[in-house]
C-alpha cells in the first residue's frame, strides 16, 4: 500500500515537473521570437548586399501597407510582409506610400524602399510650401 502511494506521488510530481518545463520552454521560445521580431523592426537588413538586383514593382491605387508588403515579399525584395507593415506604421512614411511603378533593388532596406515610394508626395508638399 505504501509503495503504491509513493509511486503515485512520484508520478504526479513528474507530471507537474514536465508541465512546468513545457511552460518555461514555451515562454522562452515566445520571448525569443518576440525579441527577434522587435529587433528586426528597427534593424532588418537588405535581402542582398550591394550591388543587388533591380526589380520593377507596380503598386496599385488604394493599396494598403499590407498589400504593398505582400507585393514586395512576392517580388523577393523583403523577407516578411508583416514586418514591413509594422515598419511602415512606425516610420515617418506612414500613409505616404504612393501608387505607381518603381524600380527597387534587393540591396535596399525596407526603409529605403519606403523613401522611394513616398518621394513623389514629399516633392509635391515641398512645391506647395514654396508657392
Amino acid at each position: 500500500m505504501k509503495i503504491r502511494r509513493i509511486f503515485i506521488s512520484m508520478a504526479a510530481m513528474l507530471v507537474r515537473l514536465f508541465i512546468v518545463l513545457v511552460i518555461v520552454s514555451s515562454i522562452y521560445k515566445l520571448g525569443f521570437k518576440a525579441y527577434d521580431f522587435g529587433y528586426r523592426v528597427f534593424a532588418e537588413e537588405a535581402i542582398t548586399s550591394e550591388p543587388g538586383r533591380d526589380i520593377k514593382v507596380k503598386i496599385p491605387m488604394g493599396a494598403s501597407a499590407m498589400d504593398i508588403g505582400k507585393i514586395l515579399e512576392m517580388s523577393g525584395l523583403i523577407r516578411d510582409k508583416n514586418l514591413f507593415f509594422i515598419q511602415e506604421r512606425l516610420s515617418e512614411y506612414h500613409g505616404k506610400l504612393s501608387p505607381g511603378e518603381y524600380t527597387l533593388n534587393t540591396s535596399q532596406t525596407a526603409q529605403d524602399m519606403m523613401k522611394v515610394m513616398a518621394a513623389e508626395d514629399e516633392e509635391e508638399e515641398d512645391g506647395e510650401d514654396k508657392k
